[in-house]
């Protein structure tokens, strides 16, 4: 009888995922043959998503997406397409901000100011399963590329918008760069260690990496809702609420409790866990007992399990700028190898401080396979940062590098049936853009 429910359960979560395929695959039919585009073993193979996003937050979102099999229309408009083409370290044309957050993708670009320019949108519209956009709330209805405007042609389409504060609200039309999401959401005042410590910013692009992330787990997760009920929705959010998130889980927990909320977060350590050694910088920490007992042996300090101030997890977190002092003063004695090796013997928590162009030679690195090399026929040979999630029947995850502006223009044109002559008439309007 167990055998027998075991196999039934077998049978019907295979009936389950047969459906589920076969239900995308009719859905999408009328936009684009399934797994045209793509390995049948990426995961996001046969999705199409149409880019209409910039800088950092929006085409990191969607180069997940499509280094996870989908294929990606980066739509870009004719006069120098995203803004980070224009800034930062070059080689070939090719800054390294564009190439690190588009790869996988095809770029077409477009006079969307123009009727023609907005027809042909629409078209490819037509065909996706989704649309990621980052302009200020009411740039696209004004365009007549809003929500309503998409779902005329494309009713069951995922409708994405990336914002910096949110649709609404005094902030929601404001320009917004990283920085003033990190002051805003209070991220900056975490970082000092204390509501009364100047703020400080962390020194990455923390809530736009952050956004585009939590955009593309977003994404995904539409994609399946549609999967299950054929229908499309629209899926908003911002810098702002993907950081203020992104804190609750551990920064947030004095403003948790409705009535008993504090005026100031506890005072974190004014100290970072980074110690100085003879020849460079380590980090270690500790949470347990166990870990404590550990590190006063690996420090031959066996005194401080009798200082009084130190007896606890509660009292060494109460007490962490003295603790943090203490070991710093031992620490900073011997070389980075001596105490690492005698910290790992105790089982302390500890890792070597790298720079960044000492991290791409480091063991750990290399062992676990994180870089990718490739080239690109631009700008030649490149170092990139494996995707995270790796599916164990996926393949390469580079299909192909980031794209020039317009490259694939009359490419996606062709799919979406216009001929030679049409296309020839759109270039010779400024409709469309190719590259030379």
């Amino acid at each position: 009888m167990l055998i027998i429910l075991l196999i039934d359960r077998t049978i019907i979560s295979s009936i389950l995922r047969l459906r589920i395929v076969l239900y995308v695959q009719l859905i999408t039919g009328h936009r684009n043959s399934m797994f045209e585009r793509g390995d049948v073993s990426d995961p996001l193979a046969g999705i199409k998503i149409i880019d209409l996003t910039s800088v950092i937050s929006g085409p990191l979102a969607t180069m997940i997406l499509a280094d996870q099999g989908a294929d990606v229309i980066k739509v870009e408009n004719i006069n120098g397409g995203d803004f980070t083409r224009s800034v930062g370290n070059k080689r070939g044309g090719f800054p390294a901000s564009f190439l690190n957050n588009n790869r996988n993708k095809r770029s077409i670009a477009i006079d969307l100011k123009s009727t023609d320019g907005r027809a042909i949108f629409m078209k490819l519209v037509s065909q996706a399963d989704a649309l990621v956009q980052n302009f200020r709330p009411g740039t696209m209805e004004r365009m007549g590329l809003g929500e309503k405007d998409v779902r005329q042609v494309a009713p069951d389409i995922l409708y994405v918008s990336i914002s910096g504060f949110g649709q609404i609200g005094p902030y929601a039309k404001k320009p917004v760069y990283d920085p003033l999401v990190q002051a805003l959401s209070g991220l900056a005042t975490v970082q000092a260690g204390a509501d009364q410590e100047r703020p400080k910013l962390v020194r990455t692009i923390l809530p736009d990496k952050l956004t585009g992330v939590t955009a593309a787990q977003a994404i995904t997760a539409g994609l399946l809702a549609r999967a299950r009920t054929g229908q499309g929705q629209h899926i908003e959010l911002s810098m702002l609420s993907s950081v203020m998130s992104f804190l609750w889980s551990s920064d947030m927990e004095h403003q948790t409790f409705i009535g008993e909320e504090h005026d100031e977060a506890y005072p974190q350590s004014f100290l970072d866990l980074i110690y100085e050694t003879t020849d460079g910088y380590i980090s270690a920490a500790v949470q347990t007992d166990k870990q404590w007992l550990g590190l006063t042996r690996a420090l031959e300090k066996p005194e401080w399990l009798e200082d009084g101030r130190f007896k606890s997890t509660v009292l060494r977190a109460r007490n962490i700028d003295e603790r943090l002092a203490f070991t710093q003063e031992v620490l900073k004695c011997n070389t980075s190898d001596y105490w690492l090796e005698r910290l790992e013997a105790e089982d302390v928590p500890c890792a070597p401080v790298l720079t960044r162009s000492q991290v791409i030679d480091h063991p750990q690195f290399t062992q676990n396979d994180m870089f990718i090399q490739s080239e690109h026929k631009s700008a030649g040979s490149l170092r990139h940062a494996r995707p995270a999630a790796r599916f164990s029947h996926e393949r390469a995850s580079i299909r192909h590098q980031a794209p020039a502006l317009g490259e694939h223009t009359d490419e996606i044109l062709t799919e979406l049936g216009f001929g030679a002559v049409e296309i020839a008439k759109f270039v010779s309007e400024s409709v469309v853009a190719k590259k030379a």
